[in-house]
């Protein structure tokens, strides 16, 4: 199966056997078992497409928001989709910097009526809430899930800020042993021309209770 064409139905998003079922088993027992948010990366869309088509089968009262990164276009097509004039043509010149989400165009299996967000995330700061989830949890995790990190910190803020309870889910991706030459060498961001210095000053910060900056977002229902 093509899954770049296909993935967003290689799935039964209405069985037992997929991430969102796993997802709310795993919640059960939880203090706020049904998540307000739940965060994913797109890549081929499958993800997000399961994910959002379980919740509203189930009715839940979860929202899927899908963090992009600064090279993909998904965000600004996720856009043009909410204004009613969805740009499938959408292409950019480069791959994402963040391996295993984030496309030059858009692949068929992105359903943006899956998704009720998403946010764009520059590379600077999903690597350096990769490094500091990395350090947290003892081990070293991939880029993707920096990405995912940097939204659930933003979603966090936003709760707290309207005084909101619950709980936001986010995907632990691949491993960070594979980016050992990349990701963790400092010699590849200089390589790269990447200066991290201000992203990870600014996620320690997050990490410790204070504000991100605002990021670009896009919302289902948003005024303006």
């Amino acid at each position: 199966m093509d899954q770049f064409t296909y993935a967003e139905r290689a799935t039964d998003w209405r069985a037992n056997n997929n991430i969102a079922e796993s997802i709310f088993h795993q919640m059960a027992q939880e203090p706020h078992p049904v998540p307000a948010w739940i965060v994913c990366g797109p890549g081929t869309g499958g993800t997000s497409a399961t994910l959002g088509r379980f919740v509203r089968y189930r009715r839940h009262d979860t929202r899927i928001l899908c963090a992009d990164p600064e090279h993909s276009v998904y965000f600004d097509f996720y856009r043009s989709a909410l204004a009613g004039a969805p740009d499938v043509g959408l292409t950019l010149g480069r791959g994402s910097g963040i391996e295993g989400i984030g496309r030059p165009q858009v692949e068929a299996s992105f359903v943006a009526g899956c998704v009720d967000a998403m946010l764009k995330v520059p590379d600077t700061l999903s690597l350096a809430a990769m490094r500091l989830v990395s350090l947290q949890l003892g081990r070293r995790v991939g880029g993707s899930t920096g990405t995912n990190m940097v939204a659930v910190l933003q979603l966090a803020q936003r709760m707290r800020q309207a005084g909101q309870s619950g709980s936001i889910v986010t995907i632990l991706c691949d491993s960070g042993e594979r980016y050992a030459h990349s990701y963790y060498n400092p010699a590849w961001y200089a390589a790269q021309g990447l200066d991290v210095t201000q992203a990870d000053a600014a996620l320690a910060a997050a990490f410790a209770g204070q504000n991100l900056p605002a990021l670009a977002m896009a919302e289902r229902g948003a005024a303006g």
